[in-house]
């Protein structure tokens, strides 16, 4: 039996960057093959990002009209959940389709709109593919369930005996007892490892793995720029074990990486496999069968938040250290949160114990074997906090994955079923539906927060454009931090040895540049001591602001003081290859990674093929019949690092009156744009561009110019 091909007339000639635009504003894609490894992305939920019209539910032109809020962000490429035509019994991954786009989100004339745009801005795009299972509307289950001697009888797995498998367990245990369904149509039981209508397709199947490569080809022909392969452990079964990281599919993942990378070569696959990492790293193959360019690593993202309330390394350092190596030009993805719940699947009992008592004292805030709580809300809006999560997620080894809202620290609603309450509405303006919809508040797909603390009128990206402090511009200044230096992404990962347990330690290193983090996961200030034995002597530089730090001890040991959840980015030099700390506080001149072989330019060079995009330096929510509400935002400093401290003396981080969202603590300091809110301290030793009481340099202006923080009126910006 033989699936029906595509059919070649059907499928759309690939979609070209849009050439004719402005070069500065758009300036298209670069030629890296290896861009993901460098790359941040950006999970739109497609129905939840904007709607353009008064549908009540996001859609593709919506999407498209805030391309220049996500450019001005600074992301590289968009993730997008599914948008195939689906019942929606789980938000779009029981797909009865996959070769259209459901009517609710527009049309393929749409979606190629959407690709011409996102690429002549400089963002690529990746897409989901759910291969493992269908929706029990799709056609093919339907044929299969009515017709089993039919062409697609056997592209489900259907069985007699539902005690078959019995060493897989059931995932989703809040909701399933058994992996098996018995279908009253066909009299048979069919299998499933998520949801009871969502059956498993039978990738034993000849005709199933060559309908899945036909998929693949009309996307890519569409000109998506790669897929994330949903559930993909599960492709395959077999008796006597867990039906999860089988041989045959990996064999059947090399299969697909081979016809990709000959018909459709720069196109990127992305494992999605909730599994150790000693299992998932076997999902990048091998130099002769390569699978995947890169995996979502897992096990690290819960380990970032109990290290946050033991306020201790130990659970980061030891997953990292558990962390096989991947092969060459393969990455990690990484991310704090996502469109599902936050898993505890690969933690231990004690561990997940304690992390449902820190941060789901409510059982409403639980699913299946995890929490359902977006990034603030489980970190009590802790704009500290935050910054510190945000800084471990641009350091450690891997490509980031920010989650739409976290930007601004959107909120929740656990009043919500399942996985929808961290689903609901963009937050975009104060305006009726948030400026998500034009539609009647009823007729939304689903409410907007309207929680206390996390209200949209004062959440909102409107008002966090307006706030030159606030976690918005924070969040899009230290991506430019990060996008000025790839070792965050191509560069070896080493942690070093220090004696404080709440202190995390670490270099990244490439040919080109070695960058020192530091990061104390404590609530209080703790001192360290580093060891850095290969480096001996050299210079440090702040990667914010440049100011100079004390050298490495002959010892190769380095003492530092870091405040609460404060956090420390380095670059490492020889003494010979930084000039010398000026006077004033002003920023050391670091000289520029040098360019690469192929002709990619340095950051300070005017943006060409392979080079960094320039970024348009301001953007404004449109408004349905009136003019831009959001001022425009000041010019940006050398390197493209926004900085915008106000006047000495006016506290940093103020909400809006009468509005508590994201004030600190009794008795913690206010943020004034350092890496944890502001509670940064130097070194004693630093002399040359040190923090005075209040957090300045000798003239009053910022020694180390943090994202978020701008040079007073008196001050000028430093040249580097």
């Amino acid at each position: 039996m033989t699936a029906a091909p595509v059919p070649a007339a059907a499928l759309p000639a690939p979609v070209e960057p849009t050439a004719q635009l402005d070069a500065d504003e758009r300036p298209g894609l670069t030629e890296d093959p290896q861009w993901y490894r460098t790359a941040v992305f950006y999970e739109v939920l497609l129905r939840a990002f904007a709607d353009s019209g008064d549908s009540g539910t996001g859609n593709l032109r919506g999407l498209i009209e805030r391309l220049d809020y996500l450019q001005w962000l600074g992301v590289d490429c968009l993730w997008l959940p599914p948008f195939y035509p689906s019942p929606l019994r789980d938000g779009g991954y029981d797909v009865s389709d996959y070769i259209s786009v459901a009517p609710e989100y527009g049309t393929m004339e749409d979606f190629h709109e959407l690709m011409r745009e996102a690429h002549a801005r400089g963002m690529r795009i990746v897409i989901d593919l759910v291969m493992n299972h269908t929706s029990d509307q799709h056609p093919w289950f339907q044929s299969s369930r009515s017709n089993p001697d039919g062409p697609y009888g056997d592209f489900y797995v259907w069985t007699d005996d539902a005690t078959r498998y019995q060493d897989a367990r059931v995932i989703f245990v809040d909701t399933e007892t058994s992996n098996w369904t018995f279908d009253p149509v066909r009299r048979q039981y069919f299998w499933h490892r998520f949801f009871s209508h969502q059956p498993d397709l039978n990738f034993e199947n000849p005709a199933v793995r060559e309908a899945m490569f036909d998929v693949v080809r009309f996307w890519c022909r569409v000109g998506v720029d790669g897929f994330r392969l949903d559930a993909v452990p599960y492709l395959f079964e077999a008796e006597g074990t867990s039906c999860e990281n089988l041989p045959r599919t990996h064999e059947f993942l090399a299969d697909l990486r081979a016809m990709v990378d000959a018909e459709f070569p720069g196109k990127v696959l992305i494992a999605e496999a909730n599994q150790w990492p000693e299992d998932v790293v076997e999902y990048y193959g091998t130099e002769e069968r390569p699978e995947c360019h890169m995996c979502f690593h897992f096990p690290v993202m819960p380990r970032i938040y109990y290290a946050l309330r033991e306020q201790r390394a130990r659970a980061v350092r030891d997953i990292l250290a558990d962390t096989p190596a991947i092969p060459a030009g393969a990455q990690w993805g990484t991310f704090l949160r996502n469109h599902d719940e936050l898993t505890l699947e690969m933690v231990s009992t004690e561990e997940r114990a304690a992390m449902y008592g820190w941060y789901a004292e409510d059982p409403r805030m639980r699913a299946n074997v995890g929490i359902r709580r977006r990034l603030a809300p489980l970190l009590g809006n802790s704009r500290a906090e935050l910054e510190l999560a945000h800084a471990l997620l641009l350091s450690l080894p891997g490509s980031p994955c920010l989650y739409y809202g976290d930007e601004i620290g959107m909120g929740d609603n656990i009043w919500l079923p399942d996985r929808d309450a961290v689903r609901t509405p963009m937050q975009w303006t104060p305006d009726r539906n948030a400026g998500f919809s034009t539609a009647d508040p009823g007729k939304l797909y689903l409410p907007v927060v309207q929680s206390l603390i996390n209200h949209y009128a004062a959440v909102n990206v409107e008002a966090q454009i307006a706030q030159k402090t606030s976690l918005l511009h924070w969040v899009r200044g230290i991506l430019e931090v990060r996008r000025q230096h790839p070792v965050f992404g191509d560069g070896d990962f080493v942690p070093l040895p220090v004696d404080n347990d709440a202190v995390l330690a670490f270099t990244r290193s490439n040919a080109r540049e070695t960058v020192l983090c530091v990061t104390n996961m404590a609530n209080t200030a703790r001192s360290a001591t580093v060891q850095l034995p290969d480096h001996a002597g050299y210079h440090l530089t702040d990667v914010f602001g440049g100011a100079r730090f004390p050298a490495v001890r002959a010892d190769g040991t380095l003492v530092l003081t870091l405040g609460s959840r404060d956090f420390f980015w380095l670059v490492v030099t020889r003494p010979e290859d930084t000039d010398a700390a000026p006077l004033l506080g002003l920023p050391a001149h670091v000289p520029p990674a040098p360019a690469e072989e192929d002709g990619a330019a340095g950051p300070d060079d005017a943006a060409g093929p392979g080079e960094p995009r320039q970024r348009p330096e301001s953007y404004a929510v449109p408004t349905a019949g009136t003019g831009p509400r959001a001022p425009t935002l000041p010019g940006t400093p050398a390197r493209g690092i926004p900085l915008s401290t106000p006047p000495r003396g006016v506290p940093l981080g103020t909400p809006p009156r009468g509005v508590p969202v994201g004030t600190p603590a009794a008795g913690l300091p206010l943020g004034d744009g350092a890496g944890a809110g502001g509670a940064g301290t130097p070194p004693a030793e630093v002399v040359d561009g040190g923090r005075g009481d209040d957090g300045r340099g000798d003239d009053g202006g910022p020694a180390s110019a943090r994202p978020g923080t701008a040079p007073t009126a008196e001050t000028p910006e430093s040249t580097p």
